[in-house]
């Protein structure tokens, strides 16, 4: 049964965090998706309708500083301000919430799962682990600050996000509108604030916590991890794999063929299959 998405808002850590919310009737429990570096909560809007489909309610929230939520005005952007922002909005959702977190959304997930007192019940991690690659992180920072400067038209911003994820140029450019927002100059710029890119948020996607502290953090975590990890990322090794299974006592590790980091948009079919599958041992 298909279920209507609609606006929600959360007030978080000093921002106001917007998001959608899918409510499946007689829910099986409530699912938050946490967006990577630079997206927006619209990356999971397909996964998240389906996943409510099968009768758990979904939101999906825009983290501070990317698409409808606040700016942070002190320029927060450490790991700290998206835990703090994510504690309050699993407190409104009423606690015991399962959060699907990719990259940045997945690192802060796993930072608040690891606290005493977590609203977390179990955990999925979406090709992000403690220990990332330089390489595939240096990739994704060239990105994000390759057109800070804005975009002519729609058509380049899809040439360049089909340069970076390596498939076809969307038909779509009215889609794109999700990701970027037009200023008064006639130019598109991406749907998130510059100031995410001080040098505090240079070890994007984890900025402001090495992967030590990481680690640290995850052998705190007591609930269920399912890992998703795309069998040709750059950013997400299985060395980095490895050593995170050894930390956390519950993890179900699922590699999925052909996807890179960006694992829900490269097979959504296989992510949605994936994480249901999951979903359905926590009953």
């Amino acid at each position: 049964m298909a279920i209507t998405g609609e606006s929600v808002t959360f007030q978080g850590f000093g921002v106001v965090i917007e998001g959608d919310r899918w409510a499946a009737p007689d829910s099986r429990g409530e699912v938050l998706f946490l967006h990577g570096g630079g997206q927006t909560r619209h990356a999971w809007g397909a996964g998240a309708a389906r996943i409510a489909a099968a009768g758990w309610t979904c939101t999906s929230v825009d983290l501070r500083g990317h698409g409808d939520s606040g700016w942070a005005p002190d320029g927060a952007y450490d790991v700290g301000a998206y835990v703090n922002d994510i504690r309050a909005v699993c407190a409104e959702l009423g606690g015991h919430v399962i959060v699907v977190g990719a990259s940045l959304g997945g690192i802060t997930a796993l930072t608040l799962a690891a606290e005493t007192t977590s609203p977390i019940r179990a955990l999925v991690l979406v090709d992000i682990a403690p220990r990332v690659e330089p390489a595939g992180v240096q990739r994704i920072m060239n990105f994000m600050t390759g057109h800070l400067g804005g975009f002519a038209s729609l058509e380049e911003v899809g040439e360049t996000v089909a340069d970076y994820t390596g498939r076809a140029r969307t038909r779509n450019l009215e889609g794109l509108k999700k990701n970027v927002r037009r200023h008064d100059d006639g130019r598109w710029y991406w749907h998130w604030d510059p100031a995410m890119m001080s040098p505090l948020a240079r070890e994007e996607p984890r900025p402001g916590m090495s992967g030590d502290a990481l680690l640290a953090a995850a052998r705190q975590v007591r609930v269920p991890v399912l890992l998703l990890k795309g069998s040709q990322s750059d950013v997400v090794s299985d060395a980095g794999v490895q050593e995170f299974v050894a930390a956390v006592p519950d993890v179900t590790v699922v590699v999925v063929q052909g996807a890179g980091h960006m694992v829900a948009g490269d097979d959504n079919d296989m992510f949605v299959s994936s994480v249901a599958d999951f979903l359905d041992t926590l009953l």
